[in-house]
């Protein structure tokens, strides 16, 4: 469950960066002025719908840390090359698929041989979602 006074938090912290009003960050992400105004205030919870509008409209967002605070924002640009671990670094974090990403059908890695799917959950661009129990 995500606590809404620190998601309304970072929401406006995505507005800040931007040098966006409450009016012109609703007008690029696709919904009413009053939207805004109730999740920053705390009378709204964001829907799916909405915390979808704001990942397809500005990309460095990632979801894990709009929804938990936890990663980076902005989000670091991925880089081609190989890291080297130091002493200070801890485990990757699990990589998050960005809405309009395309999963890679028919490939499998040696540790996900055993492992059986529960779900599979398919988002459409319109914001809506579709679940399917095999």
């Amino acid at each position: 469950m995500i606590n809404s006074i620190e998601f309304t938090g970072r929401l406006q912290k995505v507005i800040d960066y931007y040098s966006e009003s409450a009016s012109s960050f609703a007008e690029k992400i696709g919904v009413q002025r009053s939207s805004i105004s109730h999740i920053l205030s705390g009378r709204n919870k964001p829907s799916l719908d909405f915390v979808m509008k704001v990942l397809h409209s500005y990309p460095e967002v990632e979801l894990y840390w709009l929804m938990n605070g936890k990663g980076d924002f902005p989000s670091q640009p991925k880089t081609s090359e190989p890291t080297h671990p130091t002493i200070t670094e801890t485990k990757p974090k699990p990589q998050i698929p960005k809405p309009n990403s395309t999963p890679v059908l028919g490939s499998r890695s040696s540790s996900d041989s055993d492992s059986e799917i529960d779900k599979i959950v398919i988002f459409y661009k319109d914001g809506t979602f579709k679940s399917y129990k095999p």
